[in-house]
């Protein structure tokens, strides 16, 4: 995404293409009603535990993990082959996602340096740092052409203005863009979507749309498919109104999905209560 040019708030300016209104208030309907359920005013907790571990699962089966919610659920080791090795890392970002809330709006490029080291858990000097030029990575779902080390650079450092200087433009449209920028550029050797996917989750909460994080995009990304999600980011990566609004409409899609996960999740529960 370009961050420059006449509107001073480019974000805002995607918030008015059309089509883009009309998913956002749709998302924000659907997050009112799952907020507003008789079960959330007394286990909250519980949701939110349940979406994270929702949410980790769908995001690893984007990045080729597939695994049963069982699975993940039971498993407690997460160091064998590649697919246990990408479980463990959409865990383990899920949950630091909630504790980088605080720095995201001052410092997001720290957060993004840290959510890749706590995802690539690697003792290696590549990790949480933007590669250079002529360095690997290995991201199979994205075959984008991969830009070089000084357009990731400009590009991460303008993203990086737009969120620190806030704006107008509804949660959805931010945290797509986030969404969309990380998965464009690549900016890392590796996990490079499952940073990108909680980046997504730290706008959405932040921004107070999802203060308890229970709907997670990644469970309706994952729902969506593969196929579909990366049909939408060649949308994004086009950089006209037409794809930029398809990517956030599919963001909120996979948001109403995520919502629509919990809500049951929360129907599950009063009903063994009642």
């Amino acid at each position: 995404m370009s961050t420059t040019g006449a509107t001073a708030d480019p974000l805002a300016a995607l918030g008015a293409l059309p089509g883009v209104a009309e998913s956002v208030e749709s998302v924000r309907k659907a997050v009112d009603r799952v907020y507003g359920h008789r079960v959330m005013r007394r286990r909250s907790n519980e949701i939110t535990s349940e979406a994270a571990l929702r949410g980790a699962r769908g995001s690893a089966a984007l990045s080729g993990a597939d695994w049963g919610l069982e699975e993940v659920r039971r498993r407690t080791d997460f160091s064998g082959d590649d697919g246990a090795r990408t479980v463990g890392a959409a865990l383990r970002l899920t949950a630091e996602a909630g504790q980088l809330l605080s720095i995201w709006r001052q410092s997001p490029l720290r957060v993004l340096a840290r959510l890749h080291l706590v995802a690539a858990a690697a003792d290696d000097p590549r990790v949480g740092r933007p590669r250079q030029d002529g360095e690997p990575v290995d991201e199979p779902l994205v075959e984008l052409p991969l830009p070089g080390a000084s357009e990731v650079a400009g590009r991460l450092e303008g993203l990086a203005e737009l969120i620190i200087a806030g704006g107008s433009a509804p949660a959805l449209v931010t945290a797509a863009v986030v969404h969309g920028e990380l998965l464009a550029l690549r900016p890392f050797g590796s996990h490079n979507g499952l940073v990108a996917r909680a980046a997504h989750r730290i706008v959405l909460v932040g921004s107070g749309l999802d203060p308890k994080a229970i709907c997670s995009a990644e469970v309706g990304h994952a729902e969506l498919g593969a196929a579909a999600y990366v049909a939408a980011l060649d949308g994004y990566v086009s950089g006209t109104p037409e794809g930029m609004a398809a990517w956030i409409a599919h963001c909120g899609k996979a948001v109403e999905l995520g919502v629509r996960e919990s809500t049951a999740v929360c129907e599950a529960l009063q009903r063994g209560a009642a």
